[in-house]
């Protein structure tokens, strides 16, 4: 499959191809343009002209494109997935999940669009403040920069791109060199829709190159990036005077408190899929799990025999519960890190091998000391650390022993430990009895500490991609 960038609603092909491979196999899935500082540029130039055409059009038009835009996915759900699953290599029924959120993130998006709200500002509450009237109106920035990550290629390009719409902004969609074909049939279908093809760009290539190029633009009103925490602040720091929208890194804690032991094997088997869903390569994959000592052995026991049942292999087989990660390098680290665990004293008691150059074993590790990366860091593999506490109150500490702050989990029957620890703990989503795994796309959605700037969810997007105006009327 031959790929091209998107501007103003043309193919651009340049001589320089960047190759994407099928992450279970190697076998190649299609080739992309190489992008550099003067194809931004170019489509710099139609946003600027995409902008002028969208904020035209009106609340309701917009609405009718994105909900366009939404039927046409569905329809071509297959196409879709079966693209995710060879560009990305989640399993099939991973990509099917995504391909409905993401037909769900737009729907989303155009009713939000019908409700962009303004308020009136009461003038006359100043003193000495009389016959002045006026109201604010939240309207579009201009031209936002989505620079998009390869785990969830469609559906959190539509959480940056379908709110931006909404609200009448333009777009320049830089995605990740792994996964852009899916990107790209995006745009296409955002054209096709009833948006003006000036107004959503995609330019592929690398972030060092195109994405750089992206982010130095004067002329690009926002950048929101979903990505690891060295690139945000590199971003930040080259962006300059312009919003930003940062959603980073997070290694997930859940604490699971002494009296669940009634239904530690439905917990285990959560934390296990949270753990290993897209082979751990989730934001908001469960990281760390930190066990009441009562409950840990037998814990342990539950989530080892239900990791053992996950069939890992061809994302394309119906049956595979578990793919690859990206590529052999990710592999490569998480097995350093694996390794560095267990020479600090940590024990594997399920997995910790390689099936192949991008296959690992879902893995359980106990015991990990605080000064290993897999308890410091974000892993984004098939690996699941867990170590047992006495206390809430050790279990608050060790899931704020981070320096990331996107969502935590507790399992609890008490009351008054589960608003102590959705109080005390540092993060931007708290799931009591549910694992932090779980979001749906209407929430919001981000994070503290280095876990990032700003919320996702349609609504709260717009809001982050709109700025205020006011406007007085004086009377006299």
């Amino acid at each position: 499959m031959k790929g091209y960038m998107l501007i103003a609603g043309k193919k651009v092909y340049t001589q320089e191809e960047i190759k994407i491979f099928f992450p279970y196999d190697g076998s190649l899935v299609g080739t992309i343009p190489r992008g550099k500082e003067e194809d931004v540029n170019l489509a710099v130039e139609s946003a600027k002209v995409g902008f002028e055409k969208i904020k035209k059009m009106t609340a309701y038009e917009r609405y009718q494109c994105l909900q366009r835009a939404a039927r046409i996915i569905s329809k071509r759900a297959n196409e879709f997935a079966q693209l995710l699953t060879l560009e990305v290599g989640k399993t099939i029924k991973e990509s099917m999940g995504e391909v409905g959120r993401a037909v769900n993130t737009i729907t989303l998006s155009a009713e939000e669009a019908k409700r962009i709200l303004g308020e009136e500002v009461p003038f006359d509450a100043a003193p000495g403040i009389k016959n002045k009237v006026g109201f604010y109106r939240r309207v579009p920035l201009g031209i936002i920069g989505c620079i998009t990550p390869f785990n969830f290629p469609l559906n959190l390009t539509c959480h940056k791109v379908a709110p931006a719409l909404a609200a009448g902004n333009s777009v320049i969609i830089k995605p990740s060199e792994n996964t852009s074909l899916v990107v790209i049939k995006l745009a296409e279908v955002l054209i096709e829709a009833g948006f003006p093809p000036e107004a959503v760009n995609v330019v592929t290539g690398y972030g060092e190159e195109a994405g750089d190029a992206l982010v130095r633009s004067k002329d690009v009103r926002m950048i929101t990036f979903t990505g690891s925490v060295e690139t945000g602040k590199i971003i930040m720091s080259r962006g300059g005077l312009k919003k930003y929208a940062m959603e980073l890194g997070s290694n997930a804690g859940v604490y699971i408190d002494e009296d669940q032991d009634c239904r530690l094997k439905e917990i285990a088997e959560k934390v296990a899929r949270g753990g290993f869903a897209l082979a751990g390569q989730v934001c908001i994959s469960v990281q760390r799990v930190f066990v009441h000592e009562k409950l840990f052995d037998t814990f342990i026991e539950e989530i080892t025999a239900f990791s053992k049942t996950l069939k890992v292999g061809d994302p394309r087989k119906d049956d595979t519960d578990m793919g690859p990660v990206i590529d052999e390098n990710a592999a490569d680290r998480i097995m350093e890190w694996i390794e560095e665990a267990k020479s600090l004293g940590a024990e594997i008691v399920c997995g910790g091998k390689r099936i192949s150059n991008t296959l690992i074993e879902p893995t359980v590790v106990i015991n990990v000391p605080e000064k290993a990366k897999l308890f410091k860091k974000e892993v984004f593999g098939p690996v699941i650390i867990v170590n047992k506490v006495s206390s809430i109150e050790e279990g608050i500490n060790q899931v704020n022993n981070s320096p990331y702050g996107l969502q935590a989990g507790i399992f609890t029957n008490n009351l008054k430990n589960a608003f102590k620890f959705s109080e005390e703990v540092e993060c931007g989503g708290i799931m009591v009895n549910e694992i932090p795994t779980f979001r749906v796309d209407q929430m919001p959605y981000g994070g503290v500490k280095e876990s990032g700037i700003g919320r996702e969810g349609p609504h709260f997007a717009i809001e982050e991609m709109t700025e205020i105006k006011t406007i007085c009327f004086d009377l006299t």
